[in-house]
């Protein structure tokens, strides 16, 4: 395919997302339908489609939409076309280039298009790409840090594997991921992370991954694991496992007892082969089958993922806060539920992937008002800042 031919097809599918259709869907049967799009073109039609979903409002404001992102009082959704026109301007590439009279390519521009605004004329949420009633949540916990923390989530994120370090060194994954031309570096952020910097691609297909020297982790992910007090002999509980990355990075850290629980039970289901791959082993359970007592209890909560939307742009723009208050709620729901199931002397660990305040310190504190018995031994708010995804994590423990 012609680069004219990727913008009219990220036209075509970003047409279908600002009607919402999830990108990943409309991408997937795009690609269906169009057989001959090889995998560069279907990679490079994927990186516009979710350049312009990170840069949703200031592409939109570039393309003459005026940053709108949604039927509101203010004027319709921005088009495929005015978000492509959008991206152009802002990475320099002479529009003329793209829309023009050829097969495959966009129509030439109209006498409007040829006359659109500047970003620097933009509302500062505009400008930072974010929706005008989120931008205060930021504010309130970043600060002066609120733009440069908002610039990170305008373009794709970083990939980081962690190193299983009961079967290699950083050093010695290192080497196999060179094999299959994966280059690496160590990330400060934890003594487990790998940030890829070359073939992140290929990463599914290497040998370091198929025989689980490494796993796909955040480096911000990775920190979380380094805050909990992990030793030989705990018994573990990660309560809201999901795919398990957590309760793999934990079973790898010392010789433990781990179960992985998650009350849809269909997402555990990669836990055993990813177990196995790693060498380490995982019991799933339900519910029912949970022992009384652990020593460590992790509630990794369903949140609003507001560290990491540069890698799920979309979510940016659909969360309302209603939905924000309604995962608040099942957030203190599960804080509630694993307390009783926590040793004395032992620890709840919460976690979230998002810098909101009201899920964060905000839920810790009307947690330990309801729960006297546990104690704030620790807790932390790491920022896209640090180089990987922003997430949060306290430690409590339980102390009668």
């Amino acid at each position: 395919m012609t680069p004219v031919a990727r913008i009219s097809a990220a036209i075509e599918i970003l047409d279908a997302v600002m009607d919402g259709e999830s990108a990943e869907r409309v991408l997937t049967s795009w690609a269906r339908g169009h057989r001959y799009a090889g995998s560069k073109d279907r990679a490079a039609i994927r990186d516009h489609v979710f350049d312009a979903l990170r840069c949703l409002r200031s592409y939109a404001w570039l393309g003459g939409a005026g940053g709108r992102t949604g039927d509101t009082e203010e004027g319709p959704r921005p088009t495929g076309r005015q978000l492509m026109i959008g991206m152009l301007r802002d990475t320099g590439v002479d529009l003329d280039t793209m829309f023009l009279e050829a097969r495959f390519a966009p129509a030439p521009l109209s006498e409007d298009e040829m006359d659109l605004p500047d970003l620097a004329e933009a509302p500062r949420a505009v400008r930072l790409d974010c929706p005008d009633w989120i931008l205060p949540l930021y504010d309130a916990v970043l600060g002066d840090d609120t733009g440069a923390v908002l610039s990170t989530s305008r373009s794709r994120a970083p990939v980081f594997l962690r190193v299983n370090t009961g079967k290699a060194t950083l050093a010695e994954a290192q080497q196999v991921l060179l094999a299959d031309s994966i280059e690496t570096e160590p990330h400060a952020l934890s003594p487990t992370a790998l940030k890829v910097t070359v073939g992140a691609r290929g990463v599914a297909r290497s040998q370091a991954y198929l025989t689980g020297l490494v796993e796909l982790q955040d480096a911000g992910s990775q920190a979380i694991i380094d805050a909990l007090p992990l030793k030989d002999g705990m018994s573990v509980l990660d309560y809201c496992a999901g795919g398990g990355g957590k309760a793999l990075a934990m079973a790898v850290q010392a010789d433990m007892t781990v179960t992985a629980h998650d009350i849809d039970p269909a997402r555990m289901q990669d836990i055993a082969p990813r177990a196995s791959r790693a060498g380490i082993e995982i019991a799933t359970a339900r519910l029912a089958d949970l022992a009384e007592l652990y020593d460590l209890v992790l509630c990794d909560a369903p949140c609003s993922g507001s560290g990491s939307w540069a890698r799920a742009p979309q979510a940016k723009w659909t969360l309302q806060d209603t939905r924000l208050e309604a995962l608040t709620n099942v957030q203190a729901q599960i804080l509630d539920e694993v307390a009783p199931r926590v040793a004395v002397g032992g620890a709840l660990a919460y976690a979230t992937c998002s810098l909101f305040d009201a899920e964060n310190r905000m839920q810790i504190s009307k947690f330990l008002d309801r729960h006297p018995s546990f104690e704030l031994t620790s807790d932390r708010l790491i920022t896209p800042l640090e180089g990987g995804d922003g997430f949060y994590v306290a430690v409590l423990t339980k102390t009668a």
